[in-house]
């Protein structure tokens, strides 16, 4: 791994903050927080604000929500052919544009397989394999609508904790503890919550805004969003639920709170991620954390960078643009991404032996840890690299209570799963390779496993 240089950033004394200015940094901020962060109760479970909106949309509109994801995946096929053969000034004249249509030509035909996918599921034509409701039909009935208000709203309103100064302030004061363990800048911290806390498809994209705009060297971008992206409090429920151990979920959480801590610490250093190169994304200048002088407080000096984020942050055209770009990279470079990878490896795993194959060296491992039931749970450790649900699906059936919670956790802090999470790294310009994440899957596993029987035993 290269050494990285001297990429701090000298703190400098701002000018006297104004009460605008304190308020445009206070105020977007904590609305910031409120919608991503922090849970809020749903019924018999907990969701965050914005998860909750993009659920009132879906059910709004309703049975319109298939054709609306046909449409947007069509303008993206469209536009990026398009864009490849016209290549027209408007695209070649904007990064942003450029960059999210004028593709490397594997993405262009997978966009376009995703486009199909998507119609076959919705006319039932071609190949029942595409179209069932186990493979094709889960992506776009049950994942796909909520990623499409989900990108809608998080897209518009990720500025609100990019733009306002959170990550500088929570930065500053968190620096000298993510660096040590985690070898990430400070800056990370309210990242690695949103993802962790929030949801993981929101912490991939504001991940990737961090990355772009050079905040992120390449092995930190790929550190965070493979580290801290895990899925949203609302589905672990949904798993735990699913297995019938829902009057276990603290234990539960606990317990992926502590397997993902240790494989936090642990997977940074070790390949692949610790030989990511540590240079800025497209020639980008490195912007690293802040360097407070002695004398200087922490929360001084995040307040004043935090200030003067703020500041320069208040154009409400600015707002929108930036929202405005977020929404095309997800809806249109994402979500066909999604559909094409996610069906191909759900049919892989509903129709051919494939993942219980790889997981039978599991077996003895599982046996020599005293997990009960342990041939069944083998299939289980592998399977959920196609689809994070898959493993509670084939192992809901166990009758050990105690082998079913250590699928349910296992499952979570795996964390790449190419039906969505790693179908949204693929899709995005982090610099993260398919065999990135089939190394990465199974060094979490091996990880996390031990930690997670061991947690079972206690519990058990």
């Amino acid at each position: 791994m290269s050494s990285l240089p001297n990429i701090n950033q000298e703190f400098s004394p701002k000018p006297k903050p104004t009460r605008k200015d304190i308020l445009s940094f206070i105020l977007p901020s904590i609305l910031g927080i409120l919608l991503f962060i922090v849970p809020i109760p749903q019924d018999d479970s907990i969701t965050i604000p914005i998860a909750f909106m993009a659920g009132f949309i879906n059910g709004a509109l309703g049975d319109a929500i298939p054709f609306i994801i046909i449409a947007v995946m069509a303008v993206s096929v469209i536009l990026t052919i398009g864009a490849q053969l016209l290549k027209p000034a408007f695209v070649l004249e904007r990064d942003s544009l450029r960059s999210l249509l004028l593709v490397k030509p594997v993405w262009t035909v997978i966009r376009a397989a995703g486009l199909l996918f998507a119609v076959m599921v919705v006319f039932g034509f071609g190949a029942e394999a595409v179209y069932s409701e186990d493979t094709g039909g889960l992506l776009m009935y049950d994942l796909l609508p909520i990623l499409l208000t989900t990108f809608l709203l998080a897209g518009f309103l990720l500025p609100l904790l990019l733009n306002f100064g959170m990550l500088e302030f929570i930065g500053v004061l968190l620096m000298k503890v993510m660096q040590p363990l985690f070898r990430v800048p400070g800056r990370s911290s309210l990242d690695c919550l949103t993802s962790w806390v929030g949801d993981g498809t929101i912490g991939v994209l504001l991940t990737t805004k961090q990355y772009e705009s050079g905040y992120y060297t390449k092995r930190e971008a790929a550190v965070v969003a493979t580290t801290f992206s895990v899925v949203s409090i609302t589905f672990t429920i949904v798993i735990i639920d699913y297995m019938e151990l829902m009057h276990m979920f603290p234990q539960y959480y606990l317990t992926i709170t502590i397997a993902g801590l240790f494989a936090a610490v642990i997977m940074p250093r070790i390949p692949p991620l610790s030989r990511k190169a540590d240079t800025a994304y497209e020639g980008q200048e490195i912007k690293g954390d802040v360097e407070v002088p002695a004398g200087t407080s922490l929360v001084k000096a995040g307040f004043s960078e935090a200030v003067a984020k703020a500041r320069s942050s208040r154009s409400p055209k600015l707002f929108v643009r930036t929202g405005l770009q977020n929404v095309l990279d997800m809806w249109i470079g994402v979500l066909p991404v999604v559909m094409a990878i996610g069906t191909v490896a759900l049919i892989t795993a509903e129709f051919t032996p494939f993942f219980s194959i790889l997981g039978r060296p599991f077996e003895p491992l599982l046996a020599l840890m005293q997990v009960p039931e342990a041939e069944a749970a083998a299939q289980t450790m592998v399977v959920g690299f196609a689809d994070m649900f898959l493993p509670a699906i084939i192992g809901s059936g166990i009758e050990s209570d105690m082998t079913r919670f250590i699928i349910a956790c296992v499952s979570v802090t795996q964390l790449v799963y190419l039906s969505e999470m790693g179908g949204l790294l693929l899709g995005s310009k982090l610099p993260v390779k398919f065999r990135d994440l089939v190394f990465i899957f199974i060094l979490r596993t091996l990880i996390t496993l031990p930690i997670v029987v061991l947690m079972a035993h206690l519990i058990f």
